[in-house]
C-alpha cells in the first residue's frame, strides 16, 4: 500500500507526461495559440491534472490518515510533499519531450511555462488547503 503522498505524487507526474504525450500527438504545440499568453486551449486544461491531485491527495490525508482534522499548515505540508515529487516528475517528462520529440520547443517560453506551472501548484495548494481545512482558528 502506497502512503498518502506517494500515490498523488505518481498520479499528478503520471497524468501530466500523458497530458504532454496527448498533446504533442495533436500537434497542439505547433498550432496557432491564442489568448493573453499566447497559450493554446488545452494548455488551459493542464491545470486540472495538479489541482485534482492536490485537492485528493489533501483530502484524503484529511479524512483517512488524519482523522478528519486539517489545519491550514498541515495541509500546505502534505500539499508541497505531493507537489515536490509531482513537479519533478513533470519538468522531467517536459525535458525528455523536448529533447527526444521537439527539439524545436526548446525555447525560454516553454520553459517559463514549467515554471509557471509550479506557481499554479502553489497557489492551488493554498486555495485547496484553505478549503479543507477545518480547524480555522489555527490558520
Amino acid at each position: 500500500k502506497m502512503k498518502n503522498p506517494q500515490k498523488y505524487r505518481f498520479l499528478i507526474g503520471v497524468l501530466t507526461g500523458a497530458w504532454i504525450l496527448l498533446m504533442h500527438v495533436m500537434g497542439v504545440y505547433h498550432q496557432v495559440k491564442s489568448g493573453p499568453f499566447n497559450i493554446h486551449w488545452m494548455e488551459y486544461l493542464s491545470v486540472v491534472i495538479p489541482f485534482l491531485g492536490l485537492y485528493l491527495g489533501i483530502k484524503n490525508y484529511r479524512d483517512n490518515i488524519n482523522g478528519g482534522r486539517l489545519e491550514f499548515f498541515g495541509g500546505l505540508i502534505e500539499g508541497f510533499k505531493i507537489l515536490l515529487v509531482g513537479f519533478v516528475l513533470y519538468a522531467a517528462a517536459s525535458t525528455l519531450y523536448v529533447q527526444y520529440a521537439d527539439s524545436n520547443l526548446l525555447t525560454m517560453d516553454y520553459y517559463q511555462r514549467i515554471g509557471g506551472a509550479g506557481l499554479v501548484g502553489i497557489l492551488f495548494n493554498i486555495v485547496i488547503s484553505l478549503m479543507l481545512m477545518n480547524r480555522q482558528h489555527n490558520l
